[in-house]
């Protein structure tokens, strides 16, 4: 049997890097999206691939590039990518511009939406004891409404993926698909915002592949603790 793929889409240097070299360390062939891109395997054998994801439309070459390559499509898809416009008037939150809006909505929204579609078409193809895993970095904006102008197209985005992630967890669960919306919390439950970790997302992610231990699709998890409801 060939070995297990990771699709990781928005490769940054904290989260996006930890959970690539986890996974890399657990058998999978890893393959990394980002706006930088090359096309090619870097030093450490990941597969580099340029994205656009204010483009949905750019999502289904990367999932061929990463079958292309490794011969076997992916069967965990982290979705990384993340953006926000500040308000041009910091007095008016809704300063921001339509097009910007839509934007960052694509990023936020449709873009990880595309992915979750070809996902599950891929996953349709592969034997059904390979476990199947879509992953969102999500945070607390799918419950908190925080009175920072800053935040509005990112809680916008994450509180409409939310919605589809947990919609999709529920109708899918007959075929063993699992879908999560990660949130890394303080033991207080509080947003971690900038101060997230990248080797404890790493290590959450990796358990939920193995769907063990019953943790919803709004997966809350706390570092040293895994999940944690709040």
């Amino acid at each position: 049997m060939s070995s297990p793929v990771v699709l990781i889409l928005g490769a940054g240097p904290r989260v996006g890097a930890s959970v690539a070299d986890k996974f890399a360390t657990d058998g999978y062939k890893v393959a990394l999206a980002s706006r930088k891109g090359t096309g090619s395997l870097n030093e450490q054998g990941y597969l580099s691939l340029k994205a656009d994801f204010t483009n949905p439309e750019s999502i289904p070459a990367l999932f061929d590039a990463a079958k292309a390559e490794f011969k076997a499509t992916p069967n965990v898809v982290i979705y990384n990518a993340a953006a926000l416009t500040p308000p041009p008037d910091q007095g008016s939150v809704l300063s921001i511009g339509a097009s910007s809006v839509a934007s960052d909505l694509n990023v936020n929204t449709v873009s990880p939406y595309a992915a979750a579609q070809q996902a599950v078409a891929a996953w349709d193809t592969l034997p059904g004891e390979i476990k199947k895993t879509f992953i969102y970095t999500g945070n607390i904006l799918n419950k908190v409404v925080l009175p920072v102008p800053l935040m509005q197209n990112l809680g916008i985005g994450k509180s409409a993926s939310a919605y589809w992630i947990g919609l999709a967890d529920t109708l899918y669960a007959a075929k063993g698909y699992r879908f999560f919306y990660a949130d890394e919390r303080h033991e207080d439950g509080k947003i971690k915002a900038a101060q997230l970790d990248g080797p404890t997302h790493a290590e959450f992610y990796a358990e939920l592949v193995k769907h063990e231990g019953k943790v919803p699709w709004n997966a809350t998890f706390v570092k040293g603790k895994g999940y944690v409801q709040f």
